[in-house]
C-alpha cells in the first residue's frame, strides 16, 4: 500500500507513524517511512527549527517540491516498494493564512492507494501547537483547521482517484490505534467495523463504562475499527458547561479518558474557549462520526441494560444505525436489555445478539477472524 497520511500541526504525527512502523516491523511487514518536514529541513539546513513555514511562500514550496521528488525516486518502480507511507499536510493555516502543502503533479507521480487523515482532541492538539511553536491560535482555530485538513484530503483523495480509500483516522491515545493504522496501511482487506454505543449519558455508570470498553476492545482487537470514543470532545464540552455554571474560568481535563482510560496528562483549557466552540463540537461529531461509519463495512452497536432495566439507546446511536442502514452496510446489534427492540430495530439490523461473545462468535463462523488477523495477532 502506497498511503499518503496527512493532519494538521499538533496532532504529531512522526513519533505516532514511528511507532506504527516499528510495530509493522515487529510483526515482519516493512513499511518505508518517510517524513516530509524532516527532508524539508535536510534541504534547507540554513533554516531554524520550528520556522520552516516563515519562510516565503515560494521557498517553501521549491523545498516541498525538492523532498517530494526524493520521495518519488526513492520508491519508484512502485512494484518494487511494498509498503510506502508519506507523513505531510493537506494544508497550512499559518502567518500566510491558509495555503496547500500539497502539489498535484507530483502528486499524481507518486501514484498514492490511499490517503488518511490523523484527528485528535482539539485541546490536545491545542497544547502541543502551543508547546512547539510560538504562535497564537486558539481553540476555535484549530477546530477550523481540522475541518480543512479533512476537507482538503478527502478533494486530494478523490482527485488522485482514491474516493474509496480515504478514511479519517482517530489516534485516541497512541497506543489505542497504532493496530488499526498498521491493519489499515497493510492490510487494507480487513473488514472494518464502527463500534457503536452510548456515551455522553453513560458516563457516571462505571459498571455501563466496563462493559462498553470491554465491547470496544473486543472489536479492536479482530478488525479495523474506526471507534468514535479515541476523540472525546463532547465530554470537554459538557465539563465546561458546568464550570460556567460554577463560575469558574479554567477546567482541568484529562483527553481520551472515556471508560477510565487516560492517555495523555491533565491539561489546563479555558472555559471560555471551549465554550466559544460548541457548535464547532457538535457539528464535527455529527459530520465525523457519519463518515467513520460510510468508511466502515458495518457497525456493530451495543445497547447496554441501563439501572432500571431502560435500554441504553441514545439518539446517536440511533442515527448512527439509521445511517448505516440507509447506506447499505451491514448492521450488528449487542441488545442486552430484558426488554424486547423495537421494530426500527429489528427491520434494520442485519442480525442481532444477545451478548458481544454472540456476535463474535457469529463473525468468527463467517471466516472474517481467520482470514483477517495480522499475521496470527
Amino acid at each position: 500500500m502506497r498511503a499518503v497520511v496527512t493532519g494538521q500541526i499538533g496532532v504529531d504525527k512522526k513519533p505516532y507513524l514511528n511507532a506504527v512502523a516499528d510495530l509493522g516491523g515487529e510483526r515482519g511487514e516493512s513499511i518505508e517511512l518517510f517524513h516530509l518536514g524532516d527532508m524539508m529541513y535536510r534541504e534547507a539546513p540554513d533554516v531554524r527549527p520550528g520556522r520552516i513555514l516563515d519562510l516565503p511562500l515560494s521557498r517553501l514550496t521549491t523545498l516541498r517540491r525538492a523532498a517530494f521528488k526524493d520521495v518519488i525516486a526513492a520508491t519508484t518502480p512502485a512494484r518494487d516498494h511494498r509498503n510506502v507511507v508519506v507523513n505531510t499536510h493537506a494544508t497550512f493555516r499559518w502567518r500566510h493564512g491558509l495555503f496547500a502543502a500539497f502539489d498535484f503533479d507530483l502528486m499524481k507521480r507518486l501514484e498514492p492507494e490511499m490517503f488518511i487523515c490523523i484527528v485528535d482532541n482539539v485541546e490536545v492538539v491545542h497544547h502541543r501547537l502551543h508547546q512547539e511553536h510560538d504562535i497564537d491560535a486558539t481553540l476555535k482555530d484549530c477546530m477550523v483547521w481540522r475541518e480543512e485538513e479533512i476537507l482538503a484530503t478527502e478533494l486530494l483523495a478523490d482527485a488522485m482517484g482514491c474516493r474509496n480509500n480515504f478514511y479519517i483516522l482517530s489516534r485516541g491515545r497512541q497506543t489505542d490505534t497504532l493496530e488499526t493504522a498498521l491493519r489499515l496501511i497493510t492490510r487494507p482487506d480487513m473488514k472494518k467495523v464502527y463500534p457503536s454505543f452510548p456515551m455522553s449519558h453513560v458516563v457516571d455508570m462505571p459498571d455501563v463504562l466496563a462493559e462498553i470498553d470491554s465491547f470496544r476492545a473486543e472489536l479492536a482487537k479482530h478488525f479495523i475499527a474506526f471507534d468514535p470514543g479515541d476523540v472525546d470532545e463532547k465530554l470537554l464540552l459538557e465539563r465546561a458547561l458546568a464550570a460556567a455554571r460554577a463560575g469558574e474560568d479554567r477546567i482541568d481535563v484529562t483527553p481520551h479518558s472515556f471508560g477510565g482510560r487516560s492517555g495523555n496528562p491533565t491539561l489546563r483549557v479555558s472555559v471560555r474557549e471551549v465554550l466559544d466552540i460548541a457548535g464547532d463540537i457538535d457539528g464535527q461529531i455529527y459530520m465525523r462520526d457519519f463518515k467513520l461509519v460510510d468508511q466502515s463495512d458495518m457497525i456493530v452497536s451495543l445497547i447496554p441494560e441501563l439501572p432500571g432495566g431502560v435500554p441504553g439507546l441514545s439518539s446517536g446511536v440511533e442515527r448512527e444505525l439509521h445511517h448505516a442502514f440507509e447506506h447499505t452496510k451491514e448492521v450488528y446489534v449487542v441488545w442486552k436489555p430484558k426488554k424486547n427492540p423495537s421494530p426500527f430495530i429489528t427491520e434494520t439490523a442485519t442480525k442481532i445478539f444477545r451478548s458481544v461473545p454472540e456476535a463474535m462468535a457469529y463473525f468468527e463462523s463467517r471466516g472474517w477472524f481467520a482470514q483477517q488477523t495480522l499475521f496470527g495477532h
